[in-house]
C-alpha cells in the first residue's frame, strides 16, 4: 500500500484539478452547458440534471465519510484513481495524468469507492461495494476481496466499475499540482 499511486486525469489546455464543484451553481451550469454546445469531451455527454445528482452524492458520500471518522475540509471532493486507469484518458481530447503517492495524503481527508462514485451509490445490482465509501485502513481489504476493476473489467463489460475512485476533500496535498 505504501507504494500505491493515485492519479488524476485531466485536459492539457485546462490544467488538472478544475472541478465543477467548486463553483458557483450559476457558473457550474454555464460551463455544463459549454462542455454541452461543444460535444468534444465526456463532461460535454453528461445529462441535464447532472449537477444536481453530483451535489446530492457528494453530500451522501461527505456523511460517509464522516461517519467513518473523516474529516473532510471541503464541502465537495477532487476526484483521483487509485492506480492508473487508460480508460479515463478517452474522456479527453488532449489528455494528461499527475500521479501522486497515496502516502503524501492525510488519511484524514480522503476517501473511496469501489468504482466511481455515480455507479456506486446509484447503481442497483446487489453487489456488496455498492453504497459504501471506504477510508484508507479498508481500501486494502476491499481490493484483495473484489480485485482491481482496472484488470478485470477494463472494457467494461462487467459492470459499471472501471476503476477505484479516492476523493481528495482538502485542497492542502494537491494545491502543489495546481496550475
Amino acid at each position: 500500500m505504501s507504494d500505491w499511486l493515485l492519479y488524476h486525469y485531466y485536459e492539457a489546455a485546462h490544467g488538472p484539478f478544475r472541478n465543477v464543484s467548486a463553483l458557483a451553481p450559476e457558473e457550474a451550469e454555464r460551463v455544463m452547458h459549454r462542455l454541452k454546445q461543444e460535444g468534444k469531451t465526456f463532461a460535454g455527454k453528461r445529462s441535464d440534471d447532472y449537477l444536481d445528482i453530483r451535489r446530492n452524492l457528494e453530500a451522501r458520500a461527505r456523511e460517509l465519510f464522516i461517519g467513518k471518522g473523516g474529516r473532510p475540509v471541503l464541502p465537495y471532493p477532487h476526484y483521483m484513481t487509485l492506480g492508473p486507469c487508460e480508460w479515463l484518458r478517452e474522456w479527453y481530447q488532449d489528455a494528461r495524468d499527475l500521479h501522486i503517492p497515496l502516502d503524501a495524503f492525510d488519511p484524514a481527508v480522503i476517501s473511496f469507492t469501489y468504482g466511481d462514485l455515480f455507479p456506486t451509490m446509484r447503481y442497483v445490482d446487489g453487489k456488496p461495494y455498492r453504497e459504501k465509501l471506504y477510508v484508507k485502513d479498508e481500501i486494502g481489504g476491499i481490493i484483495d476481496q473484489f480485485g482491481w476493476p482496472q484488470e478485470w473489467n477494463r472494457a467494461g463489460a462487467h459492470g459499471p466499475e472501471r476503476y477505484i475512485e479516492v476523493q481528495i476533500w482538502d485542497d492542502e496535498a494537491i494545491r502543489p499540482f495546481w496550475r
